[in-house]
């Protein structure tokens, strides 16, 4: 995404335009699933010095902003740029993450129950192919 994209999204998300969240926004663009650790690494490549709390005060704005969303998949957590609504599928061994399309949801379901439901969060788990012997990769 643009530069100008990434400043429109934060202003438009009444977020303070900062180094710090272009530059996590830029890397969760090109790392999905990505966790804190790996972020810190990705956002110190490209803007230097910066500290792990300060990565947290960043993801926890962006998140209560719906600019983010916070994937508990198992620790560490991960997070992901927010967009088309999907499921996602966990290696049980690795942790590698990857996105599943949603199958939909029964119509009935909410309304069943007397919820209006704004966020749908689902994580299937297994083994990975690299993690199953005699498996190739699809």
């Amino acid at each position: 995404m643009p530069a100008d994209d990434l400043i429109a999204t934060l202003r438009g998300a009444s977020l303070r335009v900062t180094k710090q969240r272009i530059a996590v926004l830029v890397a969760l663009e090109s790392h999905p699933h990505a966790d804190v650790d790996q972020l810190g690494r990705i956002v110190r490549e490209d803007i230097g010095s910066v500290s792990t709390q300060a990565l947290y005060d960043v993801l926890t704005a962006l998140t209560e902003a719906k600019l983010v969303r916070r994937l508990e998949t198992g620790a560490p957590a991960r997070f992901e740029l927010r967009g088309h609504d999907h499921d996602h599928v966990v290696c049980r061994d690795c942790g590698a993450v990857a996105d599943v399309e949603r199958a939909g949801t029964p119509p009935e379901f909410p309304q069943a129950h007397g919820f209006r439901v704004d966020e749908t969060e689902v994580v299937h788990r297994g083994l990975c192919p690299a993690c199953r012997p005699g498996v190739q990769s699809p």
